[in-house]
Parts: structure tokens; C-alpha cells; sequence
């Protein structure tokens, strides 16, 4: 799915959103895991409330300051992924840990929203393609789709590893198995390559958070023990790593075309 189409070159530059490529997909995946361990190890360490008030806060920012620009910026666009990871995640959480709605309920519940912004976008722009988000109003379609996909996913996630008791490890292999399937359709039987990419983009969401439990929640829960807070902290660590090297290749090429000056 790193081959979708995309638009003509003059204005590919105002895209508001990155390519989809190789790095998009690990960047994806690297966030929801962040997320996952982010929001769990603050909510431990503060109280739901707090925690959720201080994601609440991070993710208006980093959204206000990605809203702000007219273009694609790797450390601006990624910084509000991760901090909307972090919110979605405490979002899904809070319905059932704080409203008691049991995961299959949550489930539904933001599948139903995340449709309801799809038709919504579809209706009003008549594209849900990620290469046409070079609108302030396509972009927060944009957004509004990417935070209800944040919370259908932590909420699945948790429905398959508690409510179906799978467990961690049996649920990082079920989304891993079921993220193969729009990349088959989309390669293999030409399945429709919108449709692929946000089918594999709400998947990402269940298989990263799945894999940061595993790894960070105790060994009697069935994890690996490693803790929230480290797994979150190796997590971050790596996608400041990437993000900073997608920023210097953008700069290295934007002055690569760049015309000479006398």
C-alpha cells in the first residue's frame, strides 16, 4: 500500500500529510505502541484524571501547532500522531475503565463513529484519499478520522486480549494475520487502494498497542514485565530517530532542488 496514486507534482507540495511509504508504516506502528505504554504508565503514575487532562492538553497543542502549517513537516506531523495516540488510547480506556461500558460496547461504539466521519468526509469532499488533504477543512476530516481510528483500535485490542481472554501475545498474532489481508487484496486482487490503506491503518492501531502490552505489562498478566515506562521510553526514543531522519532528507532534497543564487 506504499504505492497508492497520487496526485499531479504541482500540488504534491501542499499535501498536509506524508507519503505513504515504508517509513509511514513503521512510524504508524512505533506510535500506537508509544501510545498504548504512554497512556497506561500515566495513568498509573498521575490518576486517570490528570493523565487525561495532560493528554487532553498535548494533543490540542501538537494538533493546533500541525493545523498551523500549510505543508507536510515531519516533526510537526508526527509529534501530533503520537500525541493523539496517547489520547486516543485514553479515550477507549476511559469508557470502560471510567464509564464501565464493557470493550465490545466501546468497540462498536467508535466503529460507528469512525463511519460516521467517513461518510461524513466522503459526502462533503467526495475523496477519503490521504493525498488530497491540501484543504484546512480536508485536513481535519483528516484528523477527526485518525483520532477515531486511535480509539476503535485500543478498544479492539482490548476486546480480543481481555473480553475474549486471546491475551497479549494471541492478539499481536491475530492483528498480524488480519493487516496481511488489504495488503493481499490491494496487491493481489486490486482491491481498492483507499479502502486498503484505512482498513490497515485502524489495524496498525490493535497490533501496536497489542505489542506494547505484551511487552510491557507484568509476567502474571502475561506479558514480558519490561514496564510501560520503558517501553514507551525505547519507542519514543526510535521514532525521533526516524522522524529526524525523514526531516534531514527532506531538507537535504528541498536544497538539493533548490535553485543557485548568485
Amino acid at each position: 500500500m506504499s504505492h497508492l496514486p497520487k496526485p499531479s507534482s504541482s500540488r504534491e507540495p501542499l499535501n498536509r500529510v506524508p507519503e505513504v511509504t515504508a517509513y509511514f508504516w513503521m512510524l504508524k506502528a512505533l506510535s500506537t505502541a508509544m501510545g498504548e505504554a504512554t497512556s497506561d504508565f500515566l495513568v498509573a503514575r498521575l490518576g486517570a484524571a490528570p493523565a487525561v487532562l495532560l493528554g487532553f492538553v498535548a494533543f490540542v497543542v501538537a494538533l493546533a501547532r500541525q493545523l498551523h502549517q500549510r505543508r507536510y513537516k515531519p516533526w510537526s506531523y508526527w509529534t501530533c500522531v503520537c500525541m493523539i495516540g496517547v489520547f486516543g488510547t485514553m479515550c477507549a480506556d476511559v469508557m470502560h475503565v471510567g464509564l464501565h461500558v464493557p470493550y465490545d460496547v466501546s468497540t462498536t461504539f467508535y466503529a460507528v463513529v469512525l463511519a460516521g466521519v467517513f461518510i461524513t468526509w466522503q459526502w462533503s469532499e467526495k475523496t477519503l484519499s490521504v493525498h488530497s488533504i491540501t484543504t484546512a477543512r480536508r485536513e481535519l476530516f483528516y484528523w477527526a478520522a485518525v483520532v477515531a481510528t486511535f480509539a476503535l483500535g485500543t478498544a479492539a485490542g482490548d476486546f480480543t486480549a481481555q473480553t475474549l481472554h486471546f491475551g497479549y501475545i494471541d492478539s499481536v498474532v491475530l492483528f498480524a494475520a488480519l493487516i496481511l489481508a488489504p495488503a493481499a487484496g490491494y496487491r493481489l486482487f486490486k482491491w481498492n487502494p483507499i479502502m486498503s490503506f484505512w482498513i490497515a491503518y485502524v489495524i496498525t492501531r490493535p497490533l501496536g498497542a497489542s505489542v506494547a502490552d505484551s511487552l510491557g505489562k507484568p509476567k502474571i498478566t502475561g506479558g514480558v514485565g519490561l514496564g510501560d515506562g520503558g517501553v514507551a521510553l525505547v519507542a519514543t526514543a526510535i521514532i525521533a530517530v526516524l522522524v529526524a531522519n525523514l526531516a534531514w532528507r527532506r531538507s537535504t532534497r528541498a536544497a538539493r532542488l533548490a535553485p543557485d543564487t548568485p
